[in-house]
């Protein structure tokens, strides 16, 4: 189950991509969810997707 909350989906999130996946798109594959709605949600919570560091950190600009 994915979490409501969004400080708490961020660490679920990161959670999983150090452990268990090797990107974002594996981990939404594999847990059934929808990259664009987790993404849009920790956005609007002030994270953004670091591809080159494969997680979600602070900031919620988009990358260039």
């Amino acid at each position: 189950m994915i979490p409501a909350d969004p400080n708490m989906l961020f660490c679920y999130i990161n959670t999983g991509l150090r452990d268990k996946y090797e990107d974002l798109e594996d981990m939404a594959s594999s847990e059934g969810f929808d990259v664009r709605e987790i993404t849009d949600r920790l956005e609007a919570a002030g994270f953004r997707y670091d591809s080159s560091a494969g997680k979600f950190i602070a900031g919620g600009s988009k990358e260039p």
